[in-house]
This record gives C-alpha cells, structure tokens and sequence, in this order.
C-alpha cells in the first residue's frame, strides 16, 4: 500500500472510531469514509521559495468562528497548474518551525470545502528541505475540522492564498 492511501484510511478510522474524532455521533454512524481527487502527478514538485525575512511582522489570520491566529509569511513559490503561474504563500508558527499553507482554488465551495483546505508539514504533502527548496504534494491536501463540525474555529486562508485554478488532488468536499 502507497503512502498517500495508509494515511488516508488512517483518517478515515481515526474520523470513524477515535473519541477526538470532529465528526458527531450521528455522523460517524453514516460515515463511510472521505472522498478524494484520483492521484494527480501534476501536482507533486519540488518549488523554489522566495523567502519572507525572519522578522517578518506576524499576520492574524481569522478563523472560522470569527477568532484570529497569529503567524508569520515564511515564503512564497510559484508553480503551473493547467499552463497557467500562480503561486501560495506558507506560513510558519511563531517560532519558525511549524509550517502551514491554508489555501482556496476554483474547486472551493463546488467540489471542496467552501472556506478552503490545507496542507502543514505534520502530514506528508509540505515539507520544507532546505531554507529555500520545499516539496509540496498537493494530493495530501486537506478539510480543517470545521468542514466537518462547525464548533471548530479553523484559520480561513488569506487572500493572497486564494488562486483562480482548481487544485484537483487531496481531499473533496465532506458529505455530510
């Protein structure tokens, strides 16, 4: 079994039977697993990052429960999807060490999540490897909690993350 896959009947189980899981009670007995984009190799690279200085003042991000977050804009890269350049910024804790890059595409609110998905470096998917290099796999993108169970208070990703192409790979929209 792939990678992509273990992680994701992973999640399904965890959503399913773990007491942590976002999903209700009467979701989990109607659950039968997340939906997902077929694998997509268009959208596996490794991007050269335009990196943001280290004293880069924090951003607040609001959440979804009207809450803000702060982070800092850690770097920025370009990339193609269907011929055309756009590019995404991610973001770093506080610290520098963790990594997140939320994000919204012309799939959102059709066939992914309205607010947007994400992607950080505790999945496999975003993995910074070097001060300038990250790989990025969008196929492991995927639903904050609050696509699932609104009492979550999930980041929205900011405008600057907001692209007019559809990012078809990772996680579709949850059927409720």
């Amino acid at each position: 079994m792939n990678e992509l896959q273990d992680l994701r009947d992973q999640i399904d189980d965890f959503l399913a039977n773990h007491p942590q899981s976002p999903l209700t009670w009467e979701q989990r007995a109607a659950f039968r697993g997340l939906d997902y984009y077929d694998d997509n190799e268009e959208l596996v690279f490794t991007a050269v990052v335009q990196r943001f200085a280290d004293d880069e003042p924090f951003i607040e991000m609001e959440t979804s429960t009207g809450d803000s977050r702060l982070y800092r804009r850690w770097g920025r890269f370009q990339f193609l999807v269907d011929g055309e350049e756009v590019a995404l910024t991610i973001y770093s804790d506080l610290y520098g060490e963790d990594f997140f890059m939320p994000f919204r595409d012309a799939t959102s609110g059709k066939e992914t999540y309205g607010a947007g998905r994400y992607m950080d470096n505790h999945r496999p998917g975003l993995q910074p490897i070097s001060e300038t290099e990250v790989e990025i796999d969008f196929n492991f993108c995927y639903n904050p909690y609050c696509a699932y169970n609104a009492n979550y208070s999930c980041p929205l990703p900011p405008r600057e993350n907001w692209l007019i192409v559809p990012i078809r790979a990772g996680e579709k929209k949850f059927d409720h």
